[in-house]
């Protein structure tokens, strides 16, 4: 399964400036984030009613209504590939780098509390504010949906849903809802059209699940869940998870996937594609998988 190219557990706290120093407040999607927290330590969330201030501390909101922030949140990217790669990259690539980043991580929010407990939380683009450099999200509770049965459903903010279809919607939908203005916002920079990117979209939803589920030690619950989540024909996503499998020199299965976009890594490092990217064909995959394992 794809590794992030980077990413940004769990901190509760009443002082989101300075945290871990306040009194626990428990969510009904705390525990997930706390199981987050243990299995991919470099990913923090903090729920907290008041957006984190300071340093570092970009609320989405000013992504995706404020050119210059934007500015300023892509020239970290800019920066970061003339230091690692002793090149500049184009703008869009930059862009596509950042928002990668960014997307990869919030799509998280909702897709582990709906993997793990079947909660899905609503995160509007208001309720989200990201650390980069200290790889910590906060984001502010509010309304979630969950099955009939759950425990939680008795708790202010909780709309029970019918079914494990009526929840897989409401995922959709709570990702749509936070990046359809962080998505607009990116367009011009990176020069795609909205099918592309939410094509985007479908890739970090479903590469972001089967590498946490990696993690979790549920592979392959989380293809099979991510594959029910995102079966092709459920706008505004481009295409469906769309998960293979390939046979190694021994036989064994080889899951994989076709990437609905492009990362541009390949601008720098052309021999280096994803092992998803559709540039990569199959021989080539199943030696990386292979040599991998």
């Amino acid at each position: 399964m794809p590794v992030p190219a980077s990413a940004p557990a769990v901190v509760r706290t009443d002082h989101p400036g300075t945290p871990g120093t306040g009194a626990p407040v428990p969510s009904p999607v705390s525990a997930a984030y706390a199981r987050l927290a243990e299995v991919f330590p470099s990913l923090r969330v903090v729920e907290s009613e008041v957006p984190p201030t300071g340093d570092g501390w970009v609320a989405a909101t000013r992504l995706a209504t404020d050119g210059p922030t934007l500015d300023a949140f892509l020239a970290w990217d800019a920066a970061q590939v003339v230091r690692d790669y002793g090149q500049e990259a184009r703008p869009d690539v930059v862009a596509s780098f950042a928002l990668h980043r960014y997307a990869w991580p919030v799509c998280l929010l909702v897709t582990i509390p709906w993997f793990l407990h079947r909660r899905v939380p609503r995160i509007p683009v208001e309720a989200v504010s990201f650390h980069r450099t200290l790889g910590r999200l906060s984001v502010r509770g509010g309304e979630f949906a969950c099955l009939p049965g759950d425990p939680a459903a008795a708790l202010p903010g909780a709309r029970v849903v019918p079914d494990e279809e009526a929840l897989r919607a409401e995922v959709r939908t709570a990702v749509a809802e936070h990046l359809a203005p962080v998505l607009e916002a990116f367009r011009p920079r990176m020069r795609r059209g909205t099918r592309a990117l939410w094509g985007m979209a479908t890739d970090e939803i479903t590469e972001g699940l089967w590498y946490l589920g990696h993690l979790l030690g549920e592979e392959r619950r989380a293809m099979d869940e991510a594959g029910l989540l995102l079966p092709g024909g459920t706008a505004p996503y481009a295409q469906g998870a769309g998960f293979r499998e390939l046979r190694g020199p021994g036989g064994e299965p080889l899951p994989t996937r076709d990437r609905a976009s492009c990362c541009f890594f390949y601008t720098l490092r052309p021999e280096d594609t994803c092992v998803t990217c559709p540039r990569t064909c199959d021989a080539e995959r199943i030696e990386r998988l292979t040599s991998a394992r």
